[in-house]
């Protein structure tokens, strides 16, 4: 009887084992890891990816951009939905074609924003910001300015 429950145990360990590791799916502060921005945003921010690909074709992806303070996003699109949870700090967001910080309004921690495809917007950070960024691959950025593109910057 021991011998048979010494084997089950490790026929059971092996197939443990031999499962794939599952992605996180849940993390803690700490466990949260920033890295460079993809390069179509300005130098100076860092990104988190939480769940996902966001440069996928498809699929759901959540992420945290850390940007500090005074850090400006020029006026832009999404190919897709945007949806903007304030973690900490402050972002200022406008709409339009022209940045124009007169125009901002200011969102604190615990405030939540989505933007539609077809809103032109730009945003500046208040002290170092963090946001949350979920939706559908690929987050993306359209500058309605390509100059404003540091990814066509050399």
């Amino acid at each position: 009887m021991k011998l048979l429950f010494l084997v089950s145990s490790l026929f059971a360990i092996a197939l443990l084992a031999a499962q794939p590791s599952l992605a996180q799916n849940a993390f803690t502060l700490d466990q949260v890891k920033f890295g460079p921005a993809p390069p179509f945003l300005p130098a100076g921010a860092q990104l988190a990816v939480l769940e996902g690909d966001p440069m996928a074709a498809t699929g759901d992806y959540t992420v945290r951009l850390k940007m500090p303070d005074g850090y400006k996003i020029a006026p832009h699109t999404h190919p897709a939905r945007e949806n903007v949870s304030v973690l900490s700090g402050t972002i200022k967001v406008g709409m339009g074609d022209q940045f124009d910080a007169s125009k901002m309004m200011s969102f604190g921690a615990g405030s939540f924003a989505y933007m539609d495809p077809s809103m032109h917007h730009y945003a500046a950070a208040s002290g170092e910001t963090v946001i949350q960024i979920h939706g559908m691959s690929p987050l993306k950025i359209n500058y309605i300015n390509p100059a404003d593109d540091p990814s066509m910057k050399k």
